[in-house]
């Protein structure tokens, strides 16, 4: 009997339904972001409507897009880092709840949990905001990583854990830090253990050049994290899916 299902949006736009709850990740589901493109299918028509909350890992532009933020119900509760109320305020969102790591709050029958994460920024470009992960505990249990680096902690969060979604990259040609590359992800996926681990943040945004330059770029990523987890964490199912694919949770 199917639970729920988890549908990869793309980069870490993840929707996650769960026990008759509809939350969306760090929504970006337009076809650029400054000066990235989106590359694959757009989000499918109506995906970001009827949600019970939004998730919001940290204000790096790649994953808090005011024109895709402003494209959502207001009326949605937005669960976030902290440091993050007053930017999501003026976009008009109604219900803002910062959950610093540890902390959690009820979605309908799914409870959710802020983890740490280990994802410095301070760029010249980049909004200042601390990053968090989120746990989402019902009838099944799915570890959203955001974006992050390992971390002391991580192996604590692996506790019976049904799916982890895993970034295993970025949006360029190089990582900087505080980023999972394919080795790293999956040293973190044998630390977590889930029965299931789905790749994410790599694929879908990348400067517009580089396409030009590079034939199917950013295509390796998933490859390389299959193989290490094949030696790393054998135990663990590797499913990689393109934009728009989903995975059911039974």
């Amino acid at each position: 009997m199917e639970i729920g299902r988890v549908t990869y949006v793309g980069h870490a736009t993840v929707l996650v339904e769960l026990d008759g709850v509809r939350v969306l990740t760090d929504p970006v589901l337009r076809g650029r972001v400054g000066p990235l493109r989106r590359h694959g299918p757009p989000p499918a028509p109506g995906l970001a409507e009827d949600l019970d909350a939004v998730l919001l890992s940290h204000l790096h532009h790649d994953h808090a897009d005011p024109p895709s933020l402003r494209g959502l119900d207001r009326d949605v509760p937005v669960l976030s880092s902290p440091g993050t109320r007053s930017f999501l305020e003026r976009l008009g969102f109604a219900t803002v709840v910062e959950l610093a790591p540890g902390e959690s709050t009820r979605v309908g029958a799914v409870t959710v949990t802020a983890t740490e994460a280990w994802h410095p920024g301070g760029g010249r470009f980049e909004r200042v905001s601390e990053a968090v992960g989120f746990l989402l505990g019902g009838s099944r249990r799915v570890y959203f990583a955001g974006d992050t680096d390992l971390f002391d902690g991580m192996e604590g969060l692996g506790d019976d854990l049904d799916l982890a979604l895993l970034p295993i990259w970025g949006w360029g040609p190089t990582l900087g830090p505080g980023h999972l590359d394919p080795e790293r992800a999956a040293q973190a996926a044998a630390l977590l253990s889930p029965r299931t681990v789905v790749p994410i943040h790599w694929g879908t945004l990348y400067p517009l050049g580089l396409a030009r330059l590079r034939p199917d770029p950013l295509r390796l990523p998933p490859r390389q994290f299959a193989a290490r987890m094949r030696e790393l964490a054998p135990q663990v199912e590797a499913r990689v899916l393109a934009p728009g694919e989903a995975i059911s949770l039974s």
